[in-house]
């Protein structure tokens, strides 16, 4: 987890965490905050790396690369993601899945703020125009992305490790579009997503524009390399 001034959530977070997972989670908290959630943190036995505040992206990808576990899994710390569908994660890690993501989407999320979540339908159609090399194909399997930024995802270690990451405000439609455009196997689930605790921190306006941005930049680069790969038949 990326932590910044969570207190109102954290506690509840990390006891979930513990519930659903038997105390067998290695829980590491990347924090920035003024507030006392390193504390709470630490009281309920997380790991903390204080850090100055830089954005979401360094904050996530310092918390993937700390754990050294095979699994690796990502969520946010404002109560808002079920923290019961974890087991569910797993288990798809578990059949061979690289990457599993939630998608807050499928069940309507009417707990989310209308212009957050009309954004996040875009960004999501947005991904797979830019990602698909057949746009009717992509329709038909049903091989499009569904949520881009959702914060709760499962993944192997080596997917970490094989890919370098780029962005920051953007980092969480990264780790979906790289790996998907790799050819890893990502699947996405639907969860539940509730009310959040405590204060937003994303500005919508200035936070979508850098999200769609890197959406256009992340997905230029591995058409790119893709085209590169392919074997020259002339």
């Amino acid at each position: 987890m990326g932590t910044y001034n969570e207190e109102a959530a954290i506690g509840t977070v990390l006891d979930d965490v513990e519930r659903v997972t038997d105390g067998r989670a290695e829980v590491v908290c990347v924090d920035g905050s003024s507030d006392r959630t390193p504390e709470i943190a630490r009281e309920k036995g997380a790991r903390v790396v204080e850090q100055e505040p830089q954005g979401y992206g360094v904050a996530v990808r310092e918390a993937l690369l700390t754990p050294d576990r095979p699994v690796v899994v990502t969520t946010d710390c404002d109560d808002t993601y079920p923290m019961e569908q974890l087991p569910e994660f797993l288990a798809e890690i578990n059949r061979g899945r690289d990457v599993v993501s939630g998608d807050r989407l499928y069940w309507g999320a009417e707990e989310m703020p209308d212009l957050n979540r009309w954004g996040n339908h875009a960004f999501a159609a947005l991904a797979s125009v830019l990602m698909g090399e057949d746009l009717l194909d992509m329709l038909l399997l049903d091989e499009r992305v569904h949520d881009t930024t959702t914060g709760m995802r499962a993944y192997r270690r080596e997917v970490i490790e094989d890919i370098e990451w780029t962005e920051n405000t953007g980092l969480s439609a990264e780790l979906l579009i790289r790996p998907k455009m790799r050819g890893y196997d990502v699947r996405e689930i639907p969860i539940a997503y509730d009310e959040r605790a405590g204060e937003t921190k994303l500005d919508p306006f200035t936070g979508g524009a850098a999200i769609a941005k890197s959406i256009v930049k992340v997905c230029v680069q591995e058409r790119r390399r893709r085209e590169q790969r392919k074997p020259d038949f002339r």
